[in-house]
């Protein structure tokens, strides 16, 4: 009896195995380190209106490819085989809730980034759009200072950031 229950679990085990492998399943990543795993230069429109968030969002993206996907990072264009040109194409801030006194209390930062990057190897030049949000709260009667802004696009880039490399790998199939 004992053999056989062994047996049994080995069995499923085996079949569980199988089927995951079986189904070609992998993951989003397997296919943007198709397209990125080589040489990368990184492009940034900075926005005269927000020049320090802009240089923020190059160095997320630049972290993102190297420690996420292998890519290795050049300086030239001249360098690289993949070309990334990013632009943060809008940012822009909304009251989400108000205090019993009528004050701004909870508020949505939304960054919006656009991504064209062309392949040298493949002649193949593909464009898309990604968002982040981050909600935060300010002080009972305080406004959006400088610093509140800066942490808010900062953590709405991160967010439009992770998505970049999913978007580049659903476009890896058209």
């Amino acid at each position: 009896m004992r053999a056989s229950k062994n047996h049994i679990i080995g069995s499923f085990l085996l079949i569980f195995a199988l089927f995951f492998t079986a189904c070609g399943y992998k993951p989003t990543a397997f296919y943007a380190k198709q397209e990125l795993k080589k040489d990368v230069f990184v492009d940034l429109k900075v926005r005269v209106e927000d020049p320090q968030n802009s240089v923020l969002v190059k160095d997320s993206v630049t972290k993102i490819l190297m420690q996420k996907i292998g890519s290795n990072m050049v300086d030239k264009k001249e360098l690289a085989v993949v070309l990334m040109d990013l632009t943060i194409s809008s940012v822009s801030f909304s009251t989400l809730s108000y205090d019993k006194d009528g004050y701004n209390k909870l508020y949505k930062a939304n960054v919006v980034i656009g991504v064209k990057y062309f392949d040298k190897e493949s002649k193949k030049t593909k464009n898309f759009t990604v968002d982040g949000e981050h909600d935060f709260v300010v002080d009972i009667g305080g406004t959006i200072n400088d610093s509140h802004r800066f942490e808010a696009i900062s953590k709405a880039s991160d967010m439009a950031v992770t998505e970049i490399l999913s978007k580049i790998a659903v476009a890896s199939f058209k």
